[in-house]
């Protein structure tokens, strides 16, 4: 997490949240009021965007007019608050953790977007290694 923030312009902090649980599995960041308190509360708000019960009750609605079985649609998501971007995407080959990447509002959108993506390949090998550990 720490090589997508020296890879983004702007970029203030990077976290891993556990989508069942809200949990943070890592962070890096170089703010000083990004608080433990205040690192946790993004991380649970960013779960809620994805798995929420709203979330939940739309993807539902979705895949049943289909005629397809329930799943989770929502793989990314971008939130802009008035001084910042936060990059969110599902982790491909663990859809139960979140990758959020927070940025200053002068970044530009492609890199953000990028950095996210190209953030797999540093992620997935701990989300691996964690996953056998707890076998």
């Amino acid at each position: 997490m720490e090589s997508v923030l020296r890879e983004v312009e702007g970029g203030l902090g990077c976290a891993v949240a556990d989508l069942r649980d809200g949990g943070l599995i890592g962070v890096a960041q170089h703010v000083p009021y990004f608080t433990p308190e205040y690192i946790e509360a993004i991380a649970t708000a960013s779960v809620q965007m994805f798995r929420g019960p709203t979330v939940h009750h739309v993807e539902d609605l979705i895949t049943a007019s289909r005629g397809d079985p329930s799943e989770r649609l929502v793989e990314e998501m971008q939130m802009t608050t008035r001084n910042t971007i936060h990059f969110m995407m599902v982790m491909p080959n663990h859809p139960e953790a979140l990758v959020v990447l927070i940025t200053t509002r002068g970044t530009s959108l492609g890199m953000g977007w990028a950095a996210t993506r190209r953030s797999v390949i540093d992620i997935e090998p701990i989300l691996d290694e964690m996953s056998q550990v707890q076998r």
